[in-house]
């Protein structure tokens, strides 16, 4: 064999089922070599304590949140929805500054590696000084995402966000969004710096704020100015009602119809579209686009419940995602994923597809895991040869997975354990760790900044 690592689980998952005895290799860049079932434990083998699983890739992250995650959890008015937390948000959004965000981002990515997550795709608006004028380096805020990756030594794929609008019809920004302005000569710039500082883990793709943030113009420039180039372009689409009726009344069609009118592929990743008709799941489908639903997001702020049976019935590639940090792992979010369709419905296993996978967990997972690649524009990603080599290893005695049966331990995982259920969370080949003191009062200490009497 070739040099590297040699891990050897007693379980692990691979091709969508639970198998013994798998000797897994790292090469020297931290990518899988080889990954085969069956095997007896060499003596240079690390013989792993648990059951090994791939990780997954959180596909949508907006890390300066998580300095307001639970801070809006009271009401005041009459009424309380998305857009009212969307002017609260802002608040933040207006006072970070670069040595805050990377510590807030150092604190979530090192929670978002506990929740399982090994590749995170950062969903980057928040571009300026707090003025609105650009700094000295106009990607300050970006370099300190990419540090605190680095620190937490998580995977990270930075979007720079096309923000431009404030509305349908409306041309630029209002004042409280005056830190997210970019066109898309912007964007592509911010792409192409990003990806040529060569930094271990990280790459850049592209992401439009939303249809009424980014006018047809906008989009038609960041699609001349991509061109063909292999990278993600991600996108808020059909989030709201609301904003399926103001795409009505200022196009006359709902928002993933106009999206798709611009010629989705591959590449594109559709965020939340919570409101969709089975006409244009068909129509993503056929495109190759993929969806990243964010359940526990769109719980907080009642959006609503996609409709996973159509999606997954189109073969949809889906990965879910973090967005606000009110739910920071994956597990969560599967659940919640379920659970939705559940109480929506009033029955359940709604996810589950008897006579080909009854697991409604291991449907999800597989669902996610097979979206992970594409949605962080990677070649590939899990446990196969050529991904890179990260993965999560089970304690077999956490809450919930004790004396759990070994062909239910993924359902038991998502719909039965609490609390922290791994023993050792792996990137490229190497451990990380699942807290830091230093970054966690480092981030105390910004959200006494931030929040502080």
């Amino acid at each position: 064999m070739s040099a590297g690592s040699l891990f050897h689980a007693p379980l692990a998952w691979l091709d969508g089922r639970w198998q013994p005895d798998v000797l897994l290799h790292v090469g020297p860049d931290g990518h899988w070599l080889d990954v085969r079932a069956g095997l007896p434990a060499p003596d240079a083998a690390q013989r792993l304590p648990g059951p090994v699983l791939p990780s997954l890739v959180n596909a949508h992250s907006h890390a300066f949140q998580r300095a307001f995650a639970g801070l809006a959890e009271q009401r005041a008015r009459d009424s309380d929805d998305f857009w009212s937390w969307r002017e609260r948000m802002y608040g933040v959004a207006l006072r970070i500054t670069p040595d805050q965000l990377r510590a807030i981002a150092a604190q979530l990515y090192t929670e978002l590696l506990a929740g399982g997550y090994t590749q995170v795709c950062e969903f980057h608006y928040l571009q300026h000084r707090e003025d609105g004028q650009a700094y000295d380096d106009e990607l300050a805020m970006c370099w300190a995402l990419a540090d605190a990756a680095r620190e937490a030594g998580i995977g990270l794929t930075l979007l720079p966000v096309l923000y431009a609008h404030a509305g349908f019809g409306e041309t630029g920004l209002r004042e409280t969004q005056r830190r997210f302005r970019t066109d898309a000569g912007w964007v592509w710039r911010a792409c192409q710096r990003i990806n040529a500082a060569g930094l271990p883990l990280v790459s850049a793709g592209v992401a439009l704020h939303s249809l009424r943030a980014a006018h047809p113009e906008d989009i038609q420039e960041l699609q001349r100015l991509v061109g063909a180039t292999a990278v993600p372009i991600h996108i808020h689409v059909a989030e709201q009602q609301q904003e399926v009726r103001d795409c009505v009344a200022a196009t006359g069609h709902r928002p993933l119809a106009v999206t798709a009118d611009y010629g989705l592929d591959a590449r594109w990743q559709l965020v939340h579209a919570t409101h969709s008709t089975r006409g244009e799941i068909d129509r993503v489908a056929a495109s190759g686009a993929g969806v990243v639903i964010c359940p526990g997001t769109e719980a907080n702020l009642g959006d609503g419940l996609a409709d996973l049976e159509g999606w997954l019935a189109a073969g949809v590639p889906m990965t879910v995602g973090s967005d606000s940090q009110v739910s920071r792992g994956w597990v969560e979010e599967l659940r919640w994923l379920e659970y939705g369709q559940r109480l929506g419905q009033q029955r359940r296993n709604v996810a589950a597809a008897p006579g080909r996978q009854p697991s409604t967990a291991a449907r999800l997972f597989e669902a996610c895991l097979q979206g992970s690649a594409g949605a962080a524009g990677l070649s590939s990603w899990g446990l196969t040869p050529g991904a890179r080599a990260d993965f999560l290893v089970l304690d077999p005695d956490a809450c919930g997975l004790a004396g759990m049966p070994a062909a239910t331990l993924l359902d038991g995982l998502v719909f039965a354990s609490q609390g922290l259920p791994w023993q050792a969370v792996f990137v490229a080949g190497q451990p990380r760790a699942l807290r830091d003191d230093a970054r966690l009062r480092r981030y105390a200490g910004v959200m006494a900044e931030c929040w502080g009497d």
